[in-house]
């Protein structure tokens, strides 16, 4: 019996041109991700060498974990965006957003402060992996009422939905957008995130992608991606990256 090893696509050939990653922890030192400048640096090299050339950054608000506000984000971005104009890596563009828990602060900055958003009126939101939030529909109403449109992080990796499958075509229709992080379609979240992002996938059910990168393990990883099965399953989403965020 023989075995065929699946041919893998470089990268560099699997992003479009123009593609966007909407969401990665990429600011030194502001949350959980890229912990100095020179991480920050390293980072963008290497996503830069996968053909992923544009990025908005989303830094966590997290509570008193991560009490990022505007300001802060801001100013880190500059700061990384002089060190690229210093190395002459101008062929990287680089803004930010934020990645918003819905959390018992989330409500007092949605009524505070405009929130940093993707593009236009797009703002990442995120909840508790186990435990969503009692008032979430609410929250959801609220940010619509005031003129945002919610995209969730990562929905195949709340656990608490995968025994309920129906709960995601309940928030599709509370007006929520859907963003696939990349790595779940590897087994790096366990195989469990990856069959729901499977479903989701099949279900038409996903409007971004994202990277949700971290550290440069993750991108480590996320070679692992590249097969003509899944280029052929996130195509379309590639392609909803680069249309609506560049």
């Amino acid at each position: 019996m023989f075995f065929f090893k699946k041919k893998q696509i470089p990268l560099h050939q699997f992003f479009p041109e123009g593609y966007v990653d909407l969401h990665s922890h990429l600011l030194p030192g502001i949350d959980d991700g890229a912990k100095n400048m020179d991480e920050t640096i390293a980072l963008l090299l290497k996503m830069s060498s996968y053909g992923i050339k544009h990025f908005i950054t989303t830094p966590h608000v997290l509570g008193n974990v991560y009490p990022n506000t505007p300001k802060i984000i801001q100013q880190q971005l500059q700061l990384v965006q002089d060190e690229l104009f210093k190395r002459n890596l101008t062929d990287l563009s680089i803004t930010a957003a934020a990645e918003y828990m819905i959390d018992e602060r989330f409500m007092e900055i949605l009524e505070k402060e405009p929130l940093l958003t993707l593009k236009d009126n797009l703002v990442l939101v995120e909840m508790s992996y186990y435990s969503p939030p009692l008032q979430l529909y609410d929250v959801l109403f609220q940010l619509q009422l005031k003129g945002y449109k919610p995209i969730l992080a990562h929905p195949e990796r709340y656990f608490s939905y995968h025994h309920d499958f129906q709960t995601y075509y309940k928030l599709k229709n509370a007006g929520c957008l859907f963003q696939l992080n990349l790595l779940s379609l590897t087994e790096h979240y366990g195989k469990y995130v990856q069959n729901i992002a499977k479903k989701l996938l099949q279900e038409n059910l996903y409007d971004f992608v994202g990277s949700d990168t971290h550290h440069l393990n993750h991108l480590e990883v996320l070679p692992k991606i590249g097969t003509q099965k899944n280029l052929k399953r996130i195509e379309h989403l590639l392609l909803n990256n680069k249309k609506f965020l560049k």
